[in-house]
């Protein structure tokens, strides 16, 4: 089973995206990190990046 990937605001008003308790970018805008989100959740589903854009 893949680790939960989830959005999480700082203290400075950026977003981090975090895979379990790693964080993997942060210093983003909450439009990039849903993005960003989106495109991990894809990949563990196994899809093409390009899908539904």
């Amino acid at each position: 089973m893949s680790e939960l990937i989830r959005v999480k605001p700082t203290h400075d008003g950026t977003y981090t995206v975090y895979r379990g308790s790693m964080a993997l970018v942060s210093g983003l805008t909450r439009l990039q990190a849903e993005r960003y989100e989106a495109t991990i959740a894809r990949q563990q589903r196994g899809l093409s990046p390009l899908v539904g854009a």
